[in-house]
């Protein structure tokens, strides 16, 4: 157990692992910085299953969210594998499945045409139509580098990330405005959305633009983020085609259940569809 402790080098081994992994770089980004905290936390002393519940308590006791919680031990978990520690592995915190969404949280379509209408007012034509490319596909944020001037040309975008290769269609109105939008941006080849200087844009950088909107948009901030498009955008296509198989394969996800997160429906919308029930006399 002497030899159980989290110098830099070991982070270093861990990310070249996670990299042969395939792993994604916001993926591998946080796992890095879960397992910096912890080593923090630790300040020195030697890696025991005890000292890894001792910090589970901590982050629990400060209020972190549980599903914060559990993807910082994910982190943990996933690097104990890789060292061979599997008895400092722990378990993760039990959580309910919600059974409603937060309706301070969901951007509906009224806030998404808001936030389009203010960014073409504001002059922020590359953020108007990044938002729109978002919605309309359900692609993650870190598959913007995807939407290429070929994939706009073909009409369709090739995905390989976290190990998996799928296809997403694009609207044939939205290839129109991107072919147009990189024509005058004079795009030869490759990604359509750019920095000035010819860089691809970050996710931080995205998420900015997109707050900016907030308070000329009369948007409520809490709601205004890229994840909350893809949201948007499988309450839209499951309402139309109610096939959450096929919805599932479009987002990329491995489990349905995931996909069933993105549907659960407000407390609101509930408490309607049991009055229709018509069950109180």
């Amino acid at each position: 157990m002497h030899d159980r402790t989290l110098p830099p080098s070991v982070l270093e081994t861990f990310r070249s692992h996670l990299q042969h992994a395939e792993r994604s770089p916001s993926t591998i980004e946080k796992y890095l910085r879960s397992i910096r905290a912890f080593a923090c936390w630790l300040n020195g002393r030697i890696v025991t299953k005890d000292a890894v519940a001792a910090w589970k308590s901590h982050l629990v006791a400060r209020s972190y969210a549980p599903v914060t919680v559990n993807a910082a031990l994910s982190a943990l978990n996933s690097l104990f594998q890789y060292l061979g520690w599997e008895d400092c592995r722990v378990r993760f915190l039990k959580i309910q499945r919600r059974l409603f969404r937060e309706p301070d949280r969901e951007l509906d379509r009224s806030d998404y045409l808001r936030l389009i209408r203010t960014a073409r007012q504001q002059g922020k034509k590359r953020l108007a139509l990044l938002m729109e490319t978002i919605c309309a596909t359900g692609i993650r944020v870190s598959e913007v580098p995807y939407i290429t001037l070929e994939a706009a040309q073909a009409g369709k975008a090739e995905i390989a990330l976290k190990g998996k290769i799928r296809t997403i269609l694009l609207p044939s109105r939205l290839c129109r405005k991107l072919l147009t939008f990189a024509k005058k941006n004079k795009t030869a080849s490759g990604e359509i959305f750019l920095t000035r200087s010819g860089k691809g844009l970050s996710r931080k950088q995205i998420w900015l633009e997109m707050k900016q909107l907030c308070g000329m948009a009369n948007v409520e901030s809490r709601k205004v983020f890229p994840h909350n498009l893809r949201h948007l955008f499988a309450r839209c296509f499951y309402h139309v085609c109610r096939d959450v198989a096929q919805l599932a394969d479009i987002l990329g996800h491995s489990s349905i259940d995931t996909t069933r997160i993105y549907l659960i429906s407000t407390g609101s919308e509930h408490v309607k569809t049991l009055e229709r029930l018509h069950l109180i006399l």
